[in-house]
């Protein structure tokens, strides 16, 4: 059978990395064109330590995982000003993070492997009641992007002309970042907090070299995202090596593939121009 979906755990990796896929394309088209890239980044390290955290009070890893991920996104939209314009504080948090979550896992080693899978994430080792958790969590993710869609849109653009007419910019930073950092707990699990740019980042960042508009963009990434996603685990099944490890390598192999076909176009339209040729 394709894929080997006769295997439960086959299934379930299928349905939650097809979900967080589709959900970790959509935000991230956004977050790149927001160029908020490093404070997501900053989110999936800190859900790190929140697991290791609770691996240390006994708790599920997954509850220190959302828990650290949402406060932290909260914390970061409160700060003010915004958060293109605050890498410097976002790298000093992440590296206190990143030491609070080495401590946590020098106190208490004993179940130290459930923090690690959150380092690399093991989406083969995904449960039934995560895949539904995923196909939840993404459908009001998506729910939730579909609202603020065209207040994003245009301060995303213009973030000064948006505030100029209404929009509250502020709230809406809010908002979005809670909307990335529901997008990272869900998806850390499943590709890991050191590849998540894999699905978060780049389908989309590799959609925004062969697009044009926003929409056709966001399409291309989503599709990007099911490609590299269901590529991966296909690899991973009939050639061997770890699935994350393939999900990053077919979405760093997308993002070369863009940029070579980008920079194609335009070295044949320079030529066109050149020769008097429309290309």
């Amino acid at each position: 059978m394709m894929l080997g979906l006769e295997y439960g755990f086959m299934r379930h990796a299928l349905v939650a990395g097809s979900a967080i896929a589709v959900l970790s394309a959509a935000v991230g088209y956004f977050i790149t064109l927001r160029r908020q890239a490093f404070a997501a980044h900053a989110l999936s390290h800190v859900g790190f330590t929140g697991a290791a955290g609770a691996i240390l009070l006994g708790l599920s890893p997954y509850l220190g995982l959302f828990a650290f991920t949402l406060a932290s996104g909260v914390a970061l939209a409160l700060t003010g000003g915004r958060l293109r314009q605050r890498d410097i504080g976002i790298g000093m948090v992440l590296m206190f993070a990143l030491g609070l979550g080495v401590l946590f896992l020098n106190l208490y080693t004993a179940n130290a492997q459930s923090a690690m899978s959150i380092l690399f994430g093991s989406i083969v080792g995904i449960t039934g009641g995560q895949a539904l958790l995923s196909v939840l969590v993404c459908v009001a993710g998506l729910a939730a992007l579909a609202l603020l869609y065209r207040p994003l849109c245009f301060a995303s653009f213009n973030p000064e002309g948006a505030q100029a007419r209404g929009v509250n910019t502020r709230r809406l930073d809010v908002l979005f970042i809670l909307l990335v950092a529901a997008t990272v707990a869900i998806a850390v699990p499943v590709i890991g907090a050191l590849l998540i740019f894999a699905l978060l980042i780049g389908p989309a960042a590799t959609a925004q070299t062969l697009s044009r508009s926003v929409a056709s963009g966001l399409g291309l990434s989503v599709a990007l995202g099911l490609g590299v996603t269901w590529g991966g685990l296909a690899a991973a099944y009939y050639i061997g090596f770890p699935a994350s490890t393939w999900i990053a390598s077919l979405s760093f192999g997308s993002y070369l593939i863009g940029h070579a076909w980008r920079a194609w176009r335009r070295g044949s339209a320079q030529i066109g121009v050149e020769h008097g040729t429309p290309v």
